[in-house]
């Protein structure tokens, strides 16, 4: 990566095991492709409850050459979301996905869709 990762935590304060999680994530992502140019990663929980755990939401922003990989998982009432570690392990699986198909494009793996001309 030529930028350094970049990690926030915000509405939720700073877990040192977290930062950790989130930097393997970042190494296995750079394992499909050597071409990641920044990775900004953003923890929040900006609905705290009393009676519910946490739910919290990350945000992923990843720079590659000539594309902008953006993954936001909100929790959106979804329980699993109480546990960080589920919510970062969705975020990444959905980051990796979007990096193995932009891989795919850039190599010509992905076949193009000709425009189709209705008469």
């Amino acid at each position: 990566m030529q930028s350094p990762l970049q990690i926030v935590f915000r509405d939720v304060d700073h877990s040192d095991a977290v930062e950790a999680r989130i930097r393997e994530k970042v190494e296995m992502l750079e394992k499909h492709s050597d071409k990641i140019v920044s990775c900004r990663v953003t923890v929040s929980a900006p609905h705290k409850s009393k009676t519910k755990g946490n739910m919290y939401d990350i945000r992923l922003d990843i720079s590659m050459p000539g594309e902008e990989i953006v993954v936001n998982k909100t929790h959106n009432d979804d329980h699993s979301h109480e546990d960080v570690y589920v919510t970062l392990r969705d975020a990444f699986d959905a980051a990796r996905r979007q990096i193995k198909e932009w891989v795919q494009r850039n190599r010509g793996e992905v076949k193009q869709h000709d425009d189709v001309v209705v008469d």
